[in-house]
C-alpha cells in the first residue's frame, strides 16, 4: 500500500539510463536529454556526466535544482522549462559558458533569482516567461551579450530601461503583463509591442543590394515624416451652446 502524505514518487534515473539518453546534435554537440520522463528529484547521478555540452530536464516535476549543478562547467544549453522550481541555485552564476537558459512555466518569484545570474557574461538567451515574477530582476542589464528575453506571462508592471539599453537585444517578449492602463502606459506598451518583433542588423552583415534596400526604406520614412501635415485645429462651434446640443433635442425623431 502506497504511503499518504507524500507526493508521487517519480522515475528514478540511474547513471546507465542518463547515458543511454544521452544525442549527439547536429553540430556535434553532446546533449542529455531527460525530459518528459516524469522526474520529481535532480537525477545527481547525472554529475558524473559533466562533459556534456547540453541538459534537457523540461516537462518533469522537478522542485529544486541544487547547488552542485555547477559542476556542468561545459554546459552551454540549459533547458528546465514546466517543472516545479520556485528558486535557482546561486551556484548557477558559476556556469559561465551558458548561452541558452530556459526556466519558463515553472513557479519562479523575483526573489527567487539570485544576484549570481549577473556573472552568466556570455548568455545569449534568458527565458523566464510563464511564472511569477513581479519585477524584473536587475541583474539582466547586465548581461551585455543578451540577444533574447522572454518576461511574457509574469506579474510585471514595468520594464527597466535597462533591459531597453542592452546593445545586443533583438527580441524581447513581455506579453501578457498587467501593465498599468493610460495614455502614458500605452505609450510604454506599444513600445514594447513594436521591441517583441524587431530584428537588429549590421551594415557589415548586409550584402550590397540588401543595404541599399533598407537605405531607400529608411529614406521614404523620412520624407513621409516631413511630409505629415500639422495637428488640426478644433473646430469652433460659435452657434451652438455645445456641438452636440442640436443632436440632443431631436433625438426622439430619430428613435
Amino acid at each position: 500500500m502506497a504511503k499518504s502524505g507524500k507526493g508521487p514518487k517519480g522515475k528514478k534515473i540511474t547513471l546507465s539510463v542518463a547515458k543511454n539518453c544521452i544525442k549527439i546534435t547536429f553540430d556535434g554537440r553532446k546533449r542529455l536529454d531527460l525530459s518528459k520522463m516524469g522526474i520529481t528529484n535532480f537525477p545527481k547521478c547525472i554529475l558524473r556526466l559533466n562533459d556534456i555540452d547540453e541538459l534537457d530536464l523540461s516537462r518533469n516535476m522537478i522542485k529544486k535544482i541544487p547547488d552542485s549543478i555547477s559542476k556542468f562547467q561545459n554546459l552551454r544549453w540549459l533547458d528546465l522549462h514546466s517543472n516545479y522550481i520556485d528558486k535557482l541555485p546561486e551556484s548557477i552564476g558559476q556556469m559561465t559558458s551558458l548561452l541558452y537558459l530556459n526556466v519558463s512555466n515553472n513557479r519562479l518569484t523575483t526573489n527567487g533569482l539570485p544576484v549570481e545570474l549577473n556573472q552568466l557574461k556570455n548568455i545569449r538567451t534568458v527565458n523566464l516567461g510563464l511564472n511569477h515574477l513581479d519585477s524584473v530582476p536587475t541583474t539582466l542589464g547586465a548581461l551585455k551579450e543578451l540577444h533574447e528575453v522572454g518576461l511574457h506571462d509574469n506579474l510585471l508592471t514595468t520594464i527597466p530601461t535597462s533591459i531597453f539599453k542592452l546593445p545586443k537585444l533583438k527580441k524581447l517578449n513581455t506579453q501578457r503583463n498587467p501593465f498599468p492602463k493610460g495614455e502614458e502606459s500605452d505609450m510604454f506598451i506599444d513600445s514594447i509591442k513594436r521591441l517583441d518583433n524587431l530584428y537588429l542588423v549590421e551594415e557589415k552583415d548586409l550584402c550590397g543590394p540588401c543595404l541599399r534596400k533598407c537605405q531607400q526604406a529608411r529614406e521614404k520614412l523620412n520624407r513621409i515624416k516631413n511630409m505629415a501635415p500639422a495637428t488640426p485645429r478644433k473646430a469652433i462651434f460659435s452657434n451652438l451652446v455645445s456641438p452636440n446640443s442640436m443632436a440632443k433635442e431631436s433625438q426622439e425623431d430619430w428613435r
